[in-house]
């Protein structure tokens, strides 16, 4: 994809010093202080600088920071097109996660919108904004799996499954880049690679990861990433066998670049060239540079490890200056597939900022999860007194996540604010004894209780907000818990006490009106998790894709044993709270039989391109029109290696009216039914498979296929 622009390239780094082609593997701070501008414009001039970055910190979500400063941009990008040795342009980049100034929901809750259509839409509406400010470049989409919501940066992620990480990439990576054209951002696939499995949800620590998972499991989403042509891929900060990922060559090489195919350029996360140095396996700033180039790390993250010790290293045969090359001819690809020689300057882009709006509130609606709706107390009547009360009726800031640079928070509206304009101020109280049948509990965490660096030791209820649902609960009302959490929360101590749960998230600046449409019946919901949901902490990890159990002790995710659950504990079981794939709506739907062309293929037919043909028909037999997301998934009854209970291959999301039946069709082939062994090979193997067909993981609606 990248490669057509290598013969331009060749001549241009035949005319370009080593100190230059050292300065473009260099990305340094923005700053809008007049003295370091000077010293910034005066290191463009010498050709040091490939690349800012538009952020004062590494945690700059949850952080203050300056506003884009388009004309300060320009200047410059003035410097470096017409005052540097070889006239190479600047590429501007900023945190622009999941939304600039439009913010919408955090990527972990627009997973379970299952709706990848619209997720695109949405990233293509976040580029336009970003783009208007000068932004050239993001660090978006996060891929990494995460099976433990103690981590505080789960909220960035897609979840647990690697199907649906793969189809969230994609929809990311076009929304975001689509063909370079104008109003586009280069995107970064991140944190390569196994970040999301630090330990104990630990930030920045050790993962443990071993090659049969790291191919089936974690490498899944960056395979889709590089295929959808992303430009960039960030190095993560943790360890694998020993080896810190970034100073790796096995894995920034052999495995993105030889394996995947990936020809973009690599940059490191914030300050992570000097890892090895913190992790014992290098003596200095300079081994650190060594190893991380060596390894084929392009770009310096702010560090200046790079600039610093590179020429050095060349000079004493360290480091070889083809190898310098490389990395720069893999910058020049994507600068150039940008079109930043031919267009340097940034220029406002008219866009339409009410479009934005209504799709953030889309996406917010769908991605918010019905978990429990007793005596169908939701939808809720709009001609009834309501009392609103919790910790979150009045909260902005947090409802816009904790990786947010350019939302504002006094753009965004308070959940107070929509119910009065939902139903009318005079039907809400704020008083728990106040005259109404329905208490609308507002709950939920802060978004300095998540994000980078922010994990937490317990994801329960925190006893303030446990003491306040219990009171709701003694009144007699009906209670209604509305949960704006950025990770999924520990509720076995609670959710007793409420007759309907919405988790609504943290779902950016359009939150409190896509609640709204919930609860009082304008939308029905339509999420489903994308992460499975424990009773306690003390479950995790639980996940539902997990290898098959050998003995009873071991049981675990629903799995039953002679007609029962087992148990993991002494102490109680440890079946999920709320498993993946779970969601419920305002209707019904009645699946028919699954039904398939053929239930027999040959392994030489599959690997020919044959595949099976599976169709099931769902009816809407309530009274309200719903989307309903028909899931797919594949069991490997036998296999050369432990396969999982059942693995996520497909789902369709529909609209169905009340009466209507819709038939959802979908195809099995080599991809979805073969495996990765840990040397990196694909296997297809014979045998038989259990395909499901239902409404989340844990559906026992199956068809059996065979390869013969």
């Amino acid at each position: 994809m990248f490669k057509r622009f290598d013969t331009l390239i060749d001549t241009i780094i035949s005319r370009m010093s080593l100190d230059e082609k050292i300065g473009q593997l260099n990305q340094i701070c923005f700053s809008t202080d007049p003295k370091t501008i000077d010293h910034i414009k005066d290191m463009i001039r010498k050709g040091q600088v490939g690349s800012l970055i538009l952020a004062a910190s590494s945690t700059a979500g949850n952080d203050d920071n300056s506003s884009v400063n388009r004309e300060l941009l320009n200047e410059f990008q003035h410097v470096a097109v017409n005052e540097s040795p070889n006239k190479i342009p600047l590429v501007f980049a900023r945190d622009v996660i999941y939304g600039h100034r439009t913010v919408y929901p955090i990527p972990l809750a627009q997973s379970c919108s299952f709706n990848s259509s619209l997720i695109e839409e949405c990233y293509s509406d976040i580029a336009e904004e970003a783009s208007s400010d000068g932004i050239h470049w993001t660090f978006s989409p996060m891929l990494d799996l995460c099976r433990d919501p103690r981590w505080g940066r789960i909220i960035e992620t897609p979840g647990e499954d690697p199907f649906v990480a793969g189809k969230i990439a994609q929809a990311v990576i076009k929304g975001f880049q689509g063909n370079f054209e104008k109003g586009k951002l280069v995107a970064c696939a991140k944190h390569f690679i196994g970040y999301g499995a630090s330990e104990a949800g630990r930030d920045y620590h050790h993962t443990e990861i071993s090659d049969y998972s790291l191919y089936n499991y974690y490498l899944p989403a960056f395979r889709s990433a590089v295929k959808s042509g992303v430009g960039t891929v960030m190095s993560s900060f943790n360890d694998i066998n020993g080896e810190n990922v970034g100073s790796s060559r096995f894995y920034m090489n052999d495995i993105l670049r030889e394996h995947l195919g990936f020809e973009g350029f690599v940059i490191s996360d914030w300050g992570a060239v000097r890892l090895p140095l913190r992790q014992g396996t290098a003596v200095n700033d300079a081994d650190c540079a060594e190893q991380c180039i060596n390894a084929g790390t392009d770009m310096d993250m702010v560090e200046s490890s790079y600039i610093n010790n590179l020429k050095a290293l060349v000079e004493e045969q360290r480091v070889a200056e083809q190898t310098i090359d490389k990395a720069v001819k893999r910058i020049l690809r994507v600068k150039l597939a940008k079109g930043l020689f031919e267009n340097p300057y940034c220029e406002a882009i008219v866009f339409d900022r009410q479009k934005h709006l209504q799709n953030s509130r889309k996406l917010a609606a769908e991605s918010m999860v019905l978990l429990k709706n007793d005596n169908k107390t939701l939808p809720l009547e709009k001609d009834k007194n309501i009392i609103l009360i919790g910790p979150f009726v009045n909260e902005r800031r947090s409802l816009l996540g904790s990786w947010t640079l350019d939302g504002r928070a006094e753009e965004t509206q308070n959940l107070y604010e929509a119910f009065c304009e939902t139903v009318g101020k005079e039907r809400i109280s704020n008083s728990i004894c106040g005259n109404a049948d329905t208490i609308v509990l507002a709950l939920g965490e802060t978004n300095q209780m998540n994000g980078e660096a922010h994990s937490l030791a317990d994801i329960s209820v925190t006893q303030e907000q446990k003491e306040l649902i219990l009171r709701a609960k003694a009144t007699g009302k009906r209670v209604v818990g509305v949960l704006f959490y950025g990770r999924p929360v520990a509720l076995e101590d609670v959710e007793q006490y409420f007759d309907a749960i919405l988790y609504a998230w943290h779902s950016g600046s359009c939150t409190a009106h896509a609640v709204c449409d919930i609860l009082f019946g304008k939308t029905s919901p339509s999420g489903r998790l994308s992460v499975t949901f424990p009773k306690k902490t003390g479950h995790i990890p639980i996940y539902y894709n997990a290898l098959r159990p050998g003995k009873t002790v071991n049981a675990y995710y629903g799995d039953v044993w002679q007609g029962a659950l087992s148990a993991c504990y002494i102490d109680g079981l440890a079946n999920p709270m709320y498993p993946f794939g779970f969601g419920l709506t305002y209707t019904e739907f009645s699946y028919g039989e699954i039904t398939a062309e053929k239930q027999e293929l040959s392994l030489s037919d599959i690997e020919n391109g044959e595949s099976f043909k599976l169709k099931v028909s769902v009816k809407n037999i309530g009274e309200f029109s719903a989307k309903e997301t028909v899931q797919l998934y594949v069991c490997d009854k036998v296999a050369s290696v432990m396969r999982p209970l059942k693995e996520l291959k497909g789902y369709l999301k529909k609209q169905i009216e009340p009466g209507e039946i819709s038939d959802f069709e979908f195809e099995l082939g080599k991809e979805q039914l073969g495996f990765y062994l840990k040397d990196g090979s694909f296997k297809l193997e014979k045998g038989e498979f259990d395909l499901y067909i239902g409404e989340n993981c844990l559906t026992e609606r199956k068809i059996t296929v065979k390869i013969i």
